[in-house]
């Protein structure tokens, strides 16, 4: 049986696996799932229709689930919260549900949501994300695998941050952060190629000489968005990560930092 302190309230019909453990004080709705090994901490909420992935964890205050904020939202529409696997969630984080009909609002695996951060409808954040306290992300932003969003960091509805990027803290991002780059500045700038990152997370030097000429054709060239394009793909050995970035740059439609 879990263990569910006896004053948490929980819905009868929420699921709830036979080894998570929900602390004192706990809310969990109706259409709840909480997978194997989870654990909410003392006063944690979780509502909505709202997955719990294996081995995540909830601290204090977290509020999961709950309605959107979007003004467009109507009472008919069934809208979802997933959070993967081993997610941590840290005081007072909030990660609302979808606004249009049958939209999900998701956080990957491994990633550490921390204090004060806000998920907003319709979001996808990829594996192994950090956001840092209060970090805020708007409506159906993405957030890609592995990427770093600095404290007091807002990013604008519908804008990407790609793997493996890091945005420092205290900015606001309106246009979309390329992958394997350093975001800072006022007004946030591309900087340099994130390359700490990039050997933490085993890319091969080989390839992070690649990705430093590309961020020269595209920022230290003066050359448009097009023309940086065409001499990264022409100029520059194929491999995997160029070609995400060369796609990733393609599919902007707000613009790249």
């Amino acid at each position: 049986m879990a263990t569910i302190h006896p004053t948490a309230i929980i819905h009868p019909g929420a699921s709830i696996a036979d080894d998570a453990e929900i602390g004192p004080y706990c809310v969990v709705g109706e259409h709840v799932v909480i997978g194997p090994g989870a654990r909410l901490h003392p006063h944690a909420l979780v509502e909505g229709r709202t997955t719990l992935g294996r081995n995540c964890e909830l601290y204090p205050f977290a509020c999961i689930g709950m309605k959107t904020q979007d003004l467009k939202w109507k009472p008919e529409n069934l809208t979802y919260a997933e959070i993967g696997e081993g997610t941590v969630l840290r005081e007072f984080s909030t990660i609302h549900t979808g606004t249009k009909d049958g939209e999900v609002t998701r956080v990957g695996a491994g990633c550490l949501i921390m204090a004060y951060c806000h998920v907003a409808h319709g979001c996808v954040v990829g594996n192994r994300v950090i956001m840092s306290n209060c970090a805020q992300l708007a409506g159906e932003v993405t957030v890609e695998d592995d990427a770093i969003i600095g404290g007091m960091t807002g990013v604008h509805q519908f804008c990407r941050i790609g793997t493996m990027t890091m945005v420092g803290g205290g900015i606001k991002i309106r246009q979309d952060c390329p992958p394997y780059m350093i975001v800072d500045g006022q007004p946030p700038q591309a900087i340099g190629p994130n390359v700490v990152g990039m050997q933490r997370h085993g890319v091969p030097s080989e390839t992070r000489a690649l990705i430093k000429e590309a961020y020269r054709l595209m920022y230290r060239e003066g050359l448009n968005r097009s023309q940086a394009m065409e001499r990264i793909h022409y100029e520059i050995t194929d491999c995997p990560e160029i070609q995400h970035l060369i796609s990733f740059v393609k599919a902007s439609e707000r613009g790249v930092l």
